[in-house]
């Protein structure tokens, strides 16, 4: 059945025309409208290719004026990706902060969606730092003041987004692959398809889970109900990565040691936490800084929501403005873990739990789970 789409509004006059599914295309203001002609002259028909995800592919282009970006094209074929279009545009209308991408507009034309963004010379965290899907090793030194600055950074932004932004904005999707690094390795934190904003007064909303495995807050994937503290477990999963340089789920290591917040939890509580930092970061390191660090990931990963702290506080815990030794840590919750409880039977493989639809090697998931305990 046919509807009529609004598009966005052009700096030149517009006309509505016809388009498929039932998705309005809403008014956001202050985008730059380009021209498919136009993109496809920038990126040279689509030439280089620098990232793949669930609802297209990401090209680097030049403008006339010579300026570099990242264009972002949704696949024709993607029903869904209309909808993660729509939330990208409307979550960056007026949105600038130096620890996120940067919307410079978009294209609406014909079946065309196309996202342009800044574009940043050093990629994403899980090529450059975790290794994933990089055709050869990166050349960037990742040292522990260059680790803190990223950290600290992606923070920052999560703050902002937050705390700060009304409404506010929960990403839903933080992760290696979604940190893109400048040429000055300051991190930007992008891909907003996912993210939704709670209203004034309200803690969360409801939604169907969405996200990818291994960052997933597990009280989220039970009840749908999206919370900041569910970014707040993913930012703890990937300061355990950051701090330690392997991805959060490696199946090709022996079973205990697949799961990485698995395995921190436990040489934590063996008192052995320097045993999970990268052995790359052979400088004179003070080794109480990168275990604080852990224990803040730890923190921000604890079964029960509401003892994870907020990303303020997370930053000034970060920043040894606030004690951390002093604090209880809690044992971390896992999907696998609930998965386990839920089957009653062993641990199961990654493909149970949704379907493989991501830039890099976690696995883009969508799941609906019948809850099996509130200890919120």
């Amino acid at each position: 059945m046919s509807c009529f789409c609004s598009f966005l509004k052009w700096k030149e006059s517009s006309v509505q025309r016809p388009c498929s599914g039932n998705e309005d295309i809403e008014a956001f203001g202050n985008t730059t409208n380009y021209s498919y002609k136009v993109l496809r002259k920038a990126t040279s028909d689509f030439a280089y290719k620098i990232g793949e995800g669930g609802f297209g592919s990401v090209y680097k282009g030049r403008l006339k004026d010579g300026t570099e970006v990242a264009v972002k094209v949704l696949s024709t074929e993607s029903r869904q990706g209309i909808k993660e279009f729509l939330t990208e545009v409307k979550v960056f209308s007026g949105i600038v902060h130096e620890n996120l991408v940067e919307l410079y507009g978009c294209c609406v034309e014909g079946d065309h969606r196309i996202l342009v963004y800044n574009y940043l010379e050093n990629n994403s965290l899980a090529q450059t730092l975790l290794g994933s899907r990089s055709s050869s090793p990166s050349n960037i030194h990742f040292n522990w003041r260059t680790r803190v600055k990223i950290s600290l950074g992606i923070a920052n932004g999560l703050a902002y987004l937050h705390e700060v932004v009304h409404p506010h904005i929960v990403h839903r999707d933080i992760k290696a692959s979604n940190i893109l690094l400048d040429k000055d390795l300051n991190p930007k934190i992008s891909d907003f398809g996912l993210a939704r904003l709670l209203p004034p007064n309200t803690t969360h909303v409801s939604t169907r889970v969405a996200g990818t495995f291994g960052y997933l807050a597990p009280e989220y994937a039970i009840r749908g109900q999206v919370t900041r503290k569910s970014d707040v477990y993913s930012f703890g999963v990937l300061l355990l990565e950051i701090v330690s340089g392997r991805s959060n789920t490696n199946m090709k290591l022996p079973y205990d040691d697949q799961l990485l917040l698995e395995k921190t939890w436990s040489l934590f509580e063996r008192g052995e936490l320097e045993k999970i930092i990268d052995p790359s970061l052979d400088e004179d390191l003070n080794i109480e800084e990168p275990c604080r660090f852990l224990k803040v990931g730890l923190l921000c990963t604890q079964d029960i929501t509401k003892l994870r702290p907020t990303m303020t506080t997370a930053i000034r815990m970060l920043k040894g403005e606030l004690e951390v030794d002093s604090k209880e840590i809690s044992k971390p919750a896992v999907i696998q873990d609930l998965m386990q409880v839920k089957l009653k039977g062993g641990r199961p493989p990654i493909s149970s739990l949704g379907v493989a639809s991501s830039s890099d090697d976690s696995t883009r998931v969508s799941i609906t789970f019948t809850a099996i305990s509130d200890r919120e």
